[in-house]
């Protein structure tokens, strides 16, 4: 059950890098900064989401 919740934990932090780098690329992605930022955290969003939907499809419940 642990594993899942960090899947869970780990999937909504994604989720937020994903949609903080959605509104930084709206809002305008012309200078450096804005730039690295979206890539910043555009990729830690997509690792920390896939990681967590994998870490939730693999963990298997054991019945007590």
């Amino acid at each position: 059950m642990e594993k899942r919740i960090i899947g869970i934990v780990l999937t909504l932090l994604g989720v937020a890098g994903l949609i903080l780098a959605g509104v930084n690329f709206l809002n305008g992605g012309s200078n450096t900064y804005n730039v690295k930022s979206i890539t910043t955290y555009g990729i830690l969003g997509l690792i920390f989401f896939l990681s967590g939907i994998a870490l939730i499809r693999n963990t298997r419940d054991k019945a007590t």
